[in-house]
């Protein structure tokens, strides 16, 4: 098993394990502290989608500073029994739904909205791309959207990259919906 650490919030230093997977890469703790920092530590009162949620690093360390709602997508079998396995560990009650589902089947059938949208597809597989027209319908009007792809994102739609950062093969981005 793999493991990663929550690196804030009330879970802080607590370990995730998962298995290995294709395409699985965990964002790595110093990008986690950076994307936080951006966002902010506290999100008491956000509800949160990590749609690829592999290791659930990016959802757990949300939940973990308070969001209220956090909806952790998996397709492959092994790694959604780890991430219930981590969920039952940190005794996540309600705060963290998972669901096994397509990212795409998700996107085209969520009932409700978001403040924060994670998004670490595989690579090199256009996720980004097929993803972008069914974010409007699921993201609240001042909603984010997270992303981290092997190119640089200046836009998705009507958001636009206002934070950017690089650590190894990584570019990761904070994208928010430009206003008039």
């Amino acid at each position: 098993m793999n493991s990663v650490r929550i690196v804030g919030g009330a879970w802080r230093r607590r370990v995730l394990r998962f298995p290995d997977s294709e395409a699985l890469r965990p964002t790595p703790d110093r990008v986690r502290e950076t994307l936080f920092n951006w966002l902010g530590q506290d999100l008491t009162g956000q509800s949160c989608l990590d749609l690829f949620a592999g290791s659930g690093a990016l959802g757990f360390e949300a939940a973990s500073r308070g969001a209220d709602r956090v909806v952790l997508v998996e397709r492959a079998p092994r790694v959604l029994a780890a991430l219930r396995e981590n969920a039952d560990l940190l005794q996540t009650g309600t705060q963290v739904e998972i669901v096994r589902s397509d990212a795409l089947q998700y996107l085209a059938s969520a009932g409700s909205k978001f403040d924060l949208v994670f998004l670490d597809p595989p690579y090199k597989q256009g996720w980004i791309d097929r993803l972008a027209k069914y974010l409007p319908a699921v993201l609240k009007e001042d909603g984010a959207i997270y992303v981290e792809a092997e190119y640089e994102i200046e836009s998705l739609g009507d958001w636009r990259t206002v934070r950017r950062g690089r650590a190894g093969e990584v570019n990761f981005h904070l994208l928010r919906r430009e206003t008039e």
